[in-house]
């Protein structure tokens, strides 16, 4: 989503499509072979960049953050982030998959939620390593929560 469907979600989301994106971020291309991203952390190692990402190297650049990207679109009505490394998290997210649902379900408007998972394989660590991993490294650069919610309000001025 980051990468090739960047331009169609752009666009849904700015013409405020009635659905709901659930976007997958573990900043890597782990179905593909562990290459670069386009959420890829700086300094994160991967096939394509086994020094670690570099903003100033050609071709790598920093980090997208899709869901500040699309906060700032007006046809957005409800974007939010969650993660999926401890139950608090995992709850947490599930309410912002609820909200996103019900909103599209209402027809409001576009949706989405970003949700950060861990990769162990192409990461090159086990399990546990993996989620202390998105903790310390990932939810610093990708904070968790509502980033926009324009559902609340929408819904007060309607009573």
């Amino acid at each position: 989503m980051a990468a090739i469907g960047t331009a169609e979600m752009i666009h849904a989301a700015n013409r405020g499509e009635k659905f709901t994106t659930i976007f997958v971020n573990n900043a890597i291309y782990g179905m593909t072979g562990g290459q670069m991203a386009p959420t890829t952390l700086l300094g994160q190692k991967s096939k394509t960049c086994p020094n670690g990402r570099d903003a100033d190297e050609a071709g790598m650049g920093y980090p997208i953050h899709v869901s500040e990207l699309l906060k700032t679109l007006e046809g957005t009505r409800y974007i939010a982030r969650g993660a999926v490394n401890n139950a608090v998290n995992i709850r947490k997210t599930r309410q912002y998959i609820k909200k996103a649902f019900e909103a599209q379900l209402a027809g409001i408007g576009f949706t989405m939620v970003e949700i950060l998972s861990t990769c162990p394989t192409n990461w090159g660590l086990d399990t546990v390593e993996s989620v202390e991993w998105l903790e310390k490294n990932m939810i610093p650069v990708f904070p968790l929560g509502e980033i926009k919610n324009t559902l609340d309000a929408e819904k007060a001025a309607a009573v």
